[in-house]
C-alpha cells in the first residue's frame, strides 16, 4: 500500500522485495471504501489517506523509483480512482510514470472494453480477476480482455491471511487455462512458503499481499528473508 507507513517507505520496500526474488510489484493505491480488502489492507490505506497520499503520489513515487529499478509494476486500486481523475489522463500520466499494469477490481464489466482499450492505447496492461464462483461464459469473457496474465481469486471473500489454501484452486486454475493460454496468477488469502508453495503446483504465478502490506506497516526487518522463502519455495 502506497504511502504506508511513508512513501519512503514504500520505496524502500520495493527495492528490497525486488532483491529478494519478487517478479513483480503490486502497488495499492489508497481508497477509502474497497469492497475487495481485508482489514490488513483497508487499514493501511486508511493510514496512507490520512498522509494525503492519493493517485498523483503514487504516480510521482513510481516515477521516482524508475531512476532506480525496472522491475514492473502494477497498480491495484478501485475504479473510482481513475475515474474522477480522467480514465485518459490517469493511464497517459501512469504510463509516463513507468506502471505496467492496471487491477480494477470493481470495474464494471460493461465498461471494461473501453478501459481496456484505453490502457492498450499507453501500453498498459488491464487485468483481470476470476472468482472461483465465476461463471464460465463470464470467466472466458474476462480472460480474452485480460492482458499481461490473469488474476486467479483463490477463494470467494476479501483479502488477507487464511490458515489453508482453498483445495480448489488446482481446479480452477485447470478450467481458466482451458480458456487461455495467458499466465494465471493465484492470490488472496496466501500468506506462508507452504501455501505459495501448494499453490504454484497448478498457477503460473503467486500473489502475496496481506502478509507483506502488514510486515511493512509494522516496519518488520524480516521483510526479505520472507519473501526470498516464498521464493524459494515456489522455484
Amino acid at each position: 500500500m502506497a504511502g504506508d507507513p511513508s512513501l519512503a517507505a514504500t520505496e524502500k520496500a520495493v527495492l528490497e522485495l525486488e532483491k529478494s526474488g519478487a517478479d513483480i510489484i503490486e502497488i495499492g493505491i489508497p481508497f477509502s471504501d474497497s469492497i475487495a480488502d481485508g482489514p490488513v489492507i483497508v487499514d493501511a490505506a486508511q493510514r496512507a489517506i490520512k498522509r494525503g497520499v492519493g493517485a498523483k503520489e503514487c504516480i510521482k513515487l513510481v516515477s521516482k523509483m524508475r531512476k532506480k529499478t525496472d522491475i514492473p509494476v502494477v497498480f491495484m486500486t478501485s475504479y473510482n480512482i481513475p475515474f474522477s481523475y480522467g480514465i485518459e489522463k490517469f493511464l497517459k500520466d501512469c504510463a509516463k510514470a513507468g506502471v505496467n499494469g492496471l487491477i480494477l477490481p470493481d470495474l464494471p464489466f460493461e465498461e471494461a472494453k473501453a478501459v481496456s482499450s484505453s490502457a492498450r492505447k499507453y501500453g498498459i496492461d488491464l487485468i483481470f480477476l476470476i472468482a472461483p464462483n465465476t461463471s464460465d461464459e463470464r470467466a472466458k469473457r474476462l480472460a480474452k480482455l485480460s492482458r499481461g496474465f490473469i488474476y486467479l481469486i483463490s477463494l470467494t471473500g476479501v483479502t488477507g491471511a487464511r490458515k489453508t489454501l482453498s483445495l480448489a484452486v488446482g481446479k480452477n486454475v485447470k478450467r481458466i487455462k482451458g480458456y487461455t493460454d495467458k499466465p494465471v496468477a493465484v492470490g488472496f488469502g496466501i500468506s506462508t512458503p507452504e501455501q505459495a508453495k501448494q499453490a504454484a503446483k497448478y498457477a503460473d504465478g503467486v500473489i502475496v499481499g496481506s502478509a507483506i502490506v502488514k510486515m511493512i506497516g509494522a516496519r518488520t526487518k524480516s521483510l526479505s528473508k520472507f519473501v526470498s522463502s516464498l521464493k524459494r519455495t515456489i522455484l
